[in-house]
């Protein structure tokens, strides 16, 4: 039994097998079969696509041989018919010498009777003019025919060429009817030589057929589309004719000019209605702004007025308004219907109703409870934002936060609570560490300084610098590193503090590099530019500068004037006697023996006017073979009044082998210092001063300075050259409502709504209201952070960043924003609170308008700011970009600085005697 049903497995797996094997074979059939047909698919494409092509190539060939017919066709009519205008020439020309033969003989006949008869002279010569008549009157007969054939002619080779025309555009439309056309051609052949009757119809039924044929192609061409060889002829003769040149007539290019300048116009037109629309907008928002509220409520009332006078407008106006109170009534039913929100109706008592109505409240009972349910009622502590209604909001904030600090300090341990301690003394200890660090530079010692406060330095003094690796200015003398004899020379002289300029160029021109200063003048320049000089001098051997006195001095310094000159040499002599260093002046009006006789005596340094000094050089008094610093003091005074070619030619007789290399190396401070002290091999060092830098300044600086650091001092280096500042005056009770109102911010929000680019800055006096600003802003959907004094340095740093990032858009700051702090692309300033004094007024506005860049600074005003009318209204006026406004120019404190005494002038008194 085990052997039958293993036999009855095999053979059915054997069966199984069989009919997979057959399935396979059968796929594979079906999938060999669909291959076989998709082939003989792709073979039937192919010979189609190869049938189709041979099609087109023969219709090509057809089409050139039809062409090249036509073409031959037209060369043979066009010599035919040169033959035929030939042949006319030729007969014309033999009737002329026909007619010319005629009328030479019949002139022999009339001589000759005239000769023989003169009696019969006259019938002869009438017989003779009535022959001629008879002659001529054929010739001109045959004339006439041959002009009517040539025309008949003429107008049959006309005819004939306006049909090829239509047959190459018939052509062209519909290759495929060529054999209609040349029956066509044909029946045209023949009516030629049928009657004119008979032609017309002809020509009728020939274009009712042409027509017909028209439209036959125009369906056929909507149905079949054009082939890819077609399309490409097609676009390839559109290509040809764009690129061939359109000649315009003088009509067209006319035609053409004034539609351009009447598009020139209308586009000047659009931009000048858009102008005047904006034009009057603006007026309209100045004079709601500056409009009383009584007349804006007449205004508005008059408005209303018009608008309920106003027709279908108003009516729909009316017809909304009623859907609109209809909705809220049917709102306020529902809410009765289903919320159960019942609106009590109070009670009226009427004169003839004699009911006792008593009404009281529980409230009102005076009687003490003794429940003590009742008596001692348990205190709601509302978890979140939420207050009680009728009790004092601050009251119940400290109530709020007094319950938690006791319950949590329950609920802390001894280790949390000494954790918490531990933190807050890291924290204190932190602070006070960043207090530490953010003392003003004055309190701080040099080795302290950071870059945050070189810059806060060079603001205080308004010093500007330009060019590469300039050092650190000056904070006092005795901090500096120079020598004690320079120090002990300055101190007698009772310089205490140096001056602006004295603290930016004397390190300058100690590292031997070459300045250009522009400052005003009795901005202490003087010692500015003696210093380094006294020192590089007293580094030198004594002996060596008595041997080397005959090489002329080490330092020329040229004035403009001899009074300047003088006043330097006084400046020169004070510091440079004590220490044993002579100065010659060489000025006009002395005599030039005395000078010459002092500058063969030896000298360190020669002061001269340039007119002098040239003289002096000329006639051999003088020579600069050692001189190493030149001197250009007040330069563009000195270009002003023609000395420019007699300074060039001074700085011509310095020698060149001493000149600075024009490379990095001018700028390299180590290299330059290594130079200064290496004694008579010490670069040329070239200082120039001036107050203002015209071209001509600019021009002797590049060919004699090399490398220069450029240092301004004052106006130069001011900002509110490049801010353009306003102001608006406004009453203090305005500006409170504006600080404590959110909806009554129309000052600031109006500024805010003009557009400025972000960031913004706000400037305010005093803490709080920073803090209140900033708050009611970003109620209003500004985004605007804060940053004054009472913040931690983490807070600050954060609202910094944020506004620099780009996630703030507003910083509302006090006066510690107003110095050293760098924000880029301020685009406005906005003093909240008007500054306490110009010089922070100044740093505030200087936040923007930074790195050459334009800015635009705003400032409320009022009454209480009187004192810094007259600063500020000097501030506008010496602004080339803003204008100031007539209310500050005119307001009674800013007339005079504060503090001065009028003194009202007499009226002139009559007495009588």
């Amino acid at each position: 039994m085990a052997a039958d049903s293993e036999d009855k497995k095999d053979a059915e797996s054997s069966g199984s097998k069989d009919r997979e094997s057959k399935d396979r074979e059968s796929k594979d059939r079906e999938i060999k079969d669909r291959e076989s047909k998709d082939r003989e698919s792709k073979d039937r494409e192919s010979k189609d696509r190869e049938s189709k092509d041979r099609e087109i190539k023969d219709r090509e060939s057809k089409d050139k041989e039809s062409k090249d017919k036509e073409s031959k066709d037209k060369e043979s009519k066009d010599k035919e018919s040169k033959e035929r205008e030939s042949k006319e020439r030729e007969s014309k020309d033999r009737e002329i010498k026909d007619r010319e033969s005629k009328d030479r003989e019949s002139k022999d006949r009339e001589s000759k009777g005239a000769e023989s008869k003169g009696a019969e002279s006259k019938g002869a010569e009438t017989k003779g003019a009535r022959s001629r008549e008879r002659k001529v009157s054929p010739i001109r007969k045959r004339n006439r025919s041959r002009e009517r054939k040539r025309s008949n002619s003429l107008e049959r080779d006309r005819r004939m060429k306006d049909k090829d025309r239509e047959k190459e555009r018939e052509r062209e439309r519909g290759r495929k009817d060529r054999d209609g056309h040349r029956r066509d051609k044909d029946r045209g052949r023949r009516s030629r030589s049928l009657s004119p009757k008979s032609r017309e119809k002809l020509k009728r039924d020939k274009d009712i057929k042409t027509e017909e044929e028209e439209d036959e192609k125009r369906k056929k061409d909507k149905v079949q589309p054009l082939s890819l060889e077609e399309l490409l002829a097609k676009k390839k003769a559109e290509e040809e004719a764009e690129a061939k040149p359109k000649f315009l007539s003088k009509a067209e290019r006319e035609a053409e000019a004034m539609k351009r300048r009447e598009q020139e116009t209308e586009e000047k037109r659009k931009v000048m209605e858009d102008e005047r629309k904006k034009r009057r907008m603006f007026q309209d928002m100045g004079r709601k702004m500056m409009e009383d509220p009584q007349e804006r409520e007449r205004r508005e009332r008059r408005e209303r007025m018009e608008r309920d006078n106003n027709g279908k407008d108003d009516n729909d106006g009316r017809q909304k308004l009623r859907e609109e109170k209809d909705k809220s009534k049917e709102l306020h039913a529902i809410k009765e219907r289903y919320l159960g929100g019942v609106k009590k109706r109070r009670r009226t008592r009427h004169l003839n109703d004699r009911k006792f109505v008593f009404e009281w409240d529980a409230s009102e009972d005076t009687s003490t409870d003794y429940n003590p349910i009742y008596k001692e009622k348990h205190h709601v502590q509302l978890y979140g934002r939420g207050f009680i209604a009728g009790i004092d909001l601050k009251q119940q904030k400290r109530d709020q936060s007094q319950f938690y600090c006791d319950m949590m300090e329950n609920r802390r341990t001894l280790e949390e609570k000494e954790q918490e301690e531990v933190r807050l003394k890291k924290m204190r200890k932190k602070e006070a560490k960043q207090r530490w660090d953010d003392r003003h530079w004055s309190q701080k010692k040099l080795e302290e300084m950071t870059d945050r406060d070189w810059r806060i330095f060079r603001e205080d003094y308004s010093i500007t610098t330009k060019g590469g690796k300039i050092p650190n200015p000056i904070r006092n003398w005795k901090e500096y590193s120079l020598p004690d004899h320079i120090l002990e020379v300055i101190d007698s002289c009772g310089y205490k503090d140096p001056t602006p300029i004295q603290r930016q160029a004397i390190p300058i021109g100690l590292q031997n590099r070459d300045i250009i200063g522009v400052a005003e003048t009795g901005s202490g320049k003087t010692a500015a530019f003696l210093i380094p000089l006294l020192v590089w001098i007293t580094t030198l051997p004594k002996i060596d500068r008595i041997e080397d006195s005959d090489q002329g001095p080490y330092a020329v310094i040229l004035a403009p004037t001899r009074e300047l000159a003088q006043q330097i040499e006084e400046e020169t002599l004070k510091f440079g006697k004590p220490l044993g260093i002579r100065t010659v002046a060489v000025i006009g009006g002395i005599s030039r023996e005395d000078q010459g006789f002092r500058l063969r005596m030896g000298c360190e340094i020669v002061i001269a006017t340039p007119g002098r000094l040239i003289d002096v050089l000329e006639n051999r008094y003088l020579v600069l073979g050692r001189c190493t610093y030149v001197v250009l003091d007040e330069a563009d005074r000195m270009i002003d009044m023609g000395f420019e070619p007699d300074v060039q030619k001074i700085l011509e007789y310095i020698p060149v082998t001493n000149q600075k290399p024009d490379t990095d190396e001018a700028e390299d401070p180590e290299k330059m210092i290594m130079n200064f002290e290496s004694g008579k091999h010490k670069y040329r060092q070239t200082v120039m001063f001036t107050a203002t830098m015209p071209a001509a300044v600019e021009r002797l600086a590049r060919s004699y300075l090399r490398r220069p650091a450029v240092v301004y001092i004052g106006s130069a280096g001011k900002p509110h050259e490049r801010v353009e500042q306003k102001v608006l005056l406004m009453s203090e009770g305005e500006k409170r409502r504006v600080k404590k109102a959110v909806n009554a911010m129309k000052k600031l929000l109006e500024v805010l709504s003009r557009g400025f680019e972000p960031p913004i800055i706000i400037f305010v006096n005093q803490k709080k209201g920073c803090d209140v600003l900033a708050k009611s802003l970003e109620k209003m959907g500004y985004n605007a952070c804060t940053l004054h004094g009472g913040k931690g340095q983490e807070q600050r740093e954060f609202a910094l960043s944020n506004l620099k990032a780009g996630a703030k858009d507003i910083l509302v700051a006090t006066d510690v924003a107003g110095r050293g702090i760098d924000i880029h692309d301020v685009s406005m300033v906005l003093n909240y609170d008007m500054a306490k004094n110009i010089e922070d007024y100044i740093h505030r506005i200087g936040r923007t308008g930074r790195a050459g860049k334009s800015g635009m600074a705003l400032t409320f005003l009022t009454k209480e700011d009187s004192q810094v009318f007259y600063d500020l209204k000097q501030a506008f006026l010496e602004s080339p970009v803003s204008t100031c406004p007539p209310e500050l120019t005119n307001h009674p404190d800013a007339q005079h600085k504060p503090g001065t005494i009028l003194t009202k002038k007499r009226r002139e008194e009559t007495i009588f005697a």
